[in-house]
C-alpha cells in the first residue's frame, strides 16, 4: 500500500512540474496599420483617408512602442523630464 502512496505521489509531481514548465500562451500579435485601414462597412480605404489613416497609426504605434521601452534601471516606469527626454531620443531613433 506504501508503494503505492508513493508511486501516485511521483506521478502527480511528475505532472505537477510538467504542467509548470508548459510554454505560456503566445503574445498578441499586432496587426499593421495597413490592415486596420478599413471603413466602417469592411472595405479598404482609399486615398486621402488612407494616407491620414496610416499617418495617425504609425505615429500612434511609434509611441507605444517607446513608451513600452520607458524605464529605468531599476524597472521603474520613467516620469517627467527623464521620460520626456527617453521619448524624443526614442522616436528620433525609430524614425531613422
Amino acid at each position: 500500500m506504501k508503494k503505492f502512496f508513493a508511486s501516485a505521489l511521483v506521478v502527480l509531481f511528475a505532472a505537477g512540474v510538467a504542467h509548470a514548465q508548459a510554454p505560456a500562451p503566445a503574445t498578441p500579435v499586432e496587426v499593421p496599420c495597413e490592415a486596420q485601414a478599413l471603413d466602417k462597412n469592411g472595405k479598404p480605404l482609399a486615398g486621402a483617408a488612407k494616407t491620414s489613416f496610416m499617418k495617425k497609426c504609425e505615429a500612434e504605434t511609434l509611441a507605444s512602442s517607446c513608451a513600452n521601452k520607458a524605464v529605468d534601471k531599476n524597472g521603474k516606469p520613467l516620469a517627467g523630464a527623464a521620460k520626456t527626454s527617453f521619448m524624443k531620443k526614442c522616436e528620433a531613433e525609430v524614425a531613422k
